[in-house]
């Protein structure tokens, strides 16, 4: 073999090595081009991130610490919010009572604000009718019903005493209520005494708040008091105003 063939043995034709340098021309092309791509995407974000365009989160507001006495009904009239919106803020259950030490989260407000209490119990506040265990809740199902307030176990005969001062707009029997005694606040709020043995009151009578109003009676060989307060029509749950 000649030298001249030996060199030509070791070499690539001219056609072929034209034809793979096109194909690396287009790799290279091809490489390039998803490098472009991917950063004008980065940038595009990196942009949207210095615009501040990143979602917020879906509600504005600060967190109050329960002290002793708050209430949710208490908490909502200080920082002028629905009960309603502070429950749902908070997935707070029926069952459920504010404890000291609690953070509450109060949707729309940016300042924390102090709930005063004096030591003349403010006059709107409610306060418990009778003591005792709560033994059925709010929204609970009773059968085929459902609970518009709460049942509070007692001793037969015990005093039921008026939530808040108001005006009796009924003392008489109800069916499926009982003896019941109605108080108007007139601020948009009632008080429902039910499940009484014996009514201490008449209609149009101005009650102050922690005056009695009825003796408790019993159902079904329990003896329990059935209160409820209204918000106009609406039934609301008196965990939230009782302290």
């Amino acid at each position: 073999m000649s030298a001249s063939q030996a060199e030509n043995a070791g070499s690539i034709p001219v056609p072929r090595l034209i034809k793979k340098m096109k194909t690396l021309k287009k790799i290279i092309i091809f490489l390039f081009s998803i490098f472009i791509c991917s950063c004008a995407a980065l940038d595009k974000e990196n942009t949207e991130y210095l615009r501040g365009d990143i979602p917020e989160s879906p509600q504005k507001g600060i967190y109050h610490k329960v002290e002793k006495g708050d209430t949710l009904w208490s908490i909502a009239q200080a920082y002028n919010v629905l009960i309603d919106d502070i429950v749902r803020s908070n997935n707070i259950p029926n069952v459920a009572k504010v404890e000291v030490g609690q953070l509450i989260f109060i949707p729309g407000s940016d300042t924390t604000r102090t709930i005063v209490i004096s030591k003349n119990e403010n006059e709107k506040d409610f306060i418990w009718p009778i003591k005792g265990k709560v033994i059925n809740y709010f929204q609970q199902r009773k059968g085929n019903s459902v609970n518009k307030g709460i049942d509070i176990e007692s001793n037969e005969g015990e005093i039921v005493s008026a939530a808040r001062s108001g005006k009796v707009v009924l003392a008489d029997f109800m069916t499926g209520y009982g003896n019941t005694v109605i108080l108007d606040h007139e601020d948009g709020y009632y008080t429902v005494y039910a499940n009484n043995s014996k009514l201490l009151v008449k209609l149009g009578e101005r009650i102050v708040k922690n005056n009695p109003i009825a003796y408790a009676g019993t159902k079904n060989n329990i003896s329990f008091l059935h209160f409820e307060i209204r918000l106009n029509s609406r039934e609301e749950n008196p965990l939230f105003y009782l302290p």
